[in-house]
Formats: C-alpha cells, structure tokens, sequence
C-alpha cells in the first residue's frame, strides 16, 4: 500500500500519545519514555474499543473501556497477558510521520 501520512511531527513528544486515522482507520501513536514513537491499531483487542480516548502514562496505554493495560514499547498486553495491539510500521518523512498500512 505504501506510505499514508499520519500526522506532524511537531504534534507527538516523549511521553504523549496522539490519536490519529489514515485511511479511515484509527490509529494511536505513542511515544513511550525512554522508546521511540510507534503506530498501534487503535481497537482494544478485548471488545474493539477505541483506544484514542484510553490513559497513556508514558509507559502503558490503559483501556478506558474495561481497564485492560498494554506496554507502549511492544503493544504486549499487560494486564491481561495473551493479547496484544498491532503495530504499523512508522517513519518521518519531512515535517510528517508516515505510516505503512496493511494491504489487507
């Protein structure tokens, strides 16, 4: 599919979270402290919630839904184990963050 344009650069630092689509999907970026930014799907694995309105405390996303917690740096679910949130390739292209979508 290539690369989409996700949103400005400026809009994202360390410890902030931004809640972003491309191509009509929701996508959230993080940028966990201590990591660099990355692209989930923004849909909690758990009742398909959207995750654009969860808690981000720089280092875990927190459903606001049910309470289910994922790792900014991996997407791995924390809380609880077994799940977790895909993850979309990203890069900065000029002023602009990018993102490679699945083709499916």
């Amino acid at each position: 599919m290539g690369w989409t344009p996700l949103c400005k650069k400026r809009l994202l630092s360390p410890g902030e979270a931004v809640p972003c689509r491309a191509d009509g999907q929701e996508i959230i970026v993080l940028w966990p402290e201590g990591g660099r930014p990355r692209a989930f799907d923004a849909r909690c694995p758990h009742e398909d919630v959207s995750l654009n309105k969860g808690i981000f405390n720089g280092q875990t996303l927190i459903c606001a839904a049910h309470g289910w917690v994922f790792d900014a740096h991996s997407g791995e679910g924390l809380s609880p184990t077994g799940c977790g949130l895909d993850e979309f390739p990203i890069r900065v292209n000029g002023e602009m963050l990018e993102i490679e979508l699945d083709e499916d």
